[in-house]
């Protein structure tokens, strides 16, 4: 007696393995964002993988002009205070955790800089 084929979908082809956050180096998780590493509102092409998450705590803490400025490199990024801060605590995290970003306006940190010379 012949055997049968199944029927049905074929089974998924194993994908290539991704490459982790480019920020924090945990496992990407179901929702992947990409970072311009120069923002493109600043001519930046070349991106790279992040979660949602990291990305957002990159653009809460760095204005465009700095990022394209002095943190077009994930390894200077990754050294800027305030994201040294959030890698720390994000690290254990799952893949796919999210919490809200606070972020600081640009304009209340000028605020805050202005106060302290008075």
């Amino acid at each position: 007696m012949p055997r049968r084929r199944p029927t049905g979908p074929p089974d998924p082809t194993p994908s290539a393995p991704q490459q982790p956050c480019v920020l924090c180096g945990r496992p990407l998780g179901a929702r992947v964002e990409q970072h311009h590493l120069v923002p493109k509102s600043r001519g930046g092409t070349e991106t790279a993988p992040i979660h949602p998450i990291c990305h957002r705590a990159i653009h809460a803490a760095i204005p465009n002009a700095a990022l394209e400025r002095d943190y077009a490199d994930p390894e200077r990024l990754r050294d800027h205070p305030e994201i040294a801060r959030f890698i720390g605590w994000v690290r254990g995290k799952p893949p796919d955790f999210h919490a809200a970003t606070r972020r600081r306006s640009h304009d209340e940190e000028r605020w805050r800089q202005s106060r302290k010379h008075h």
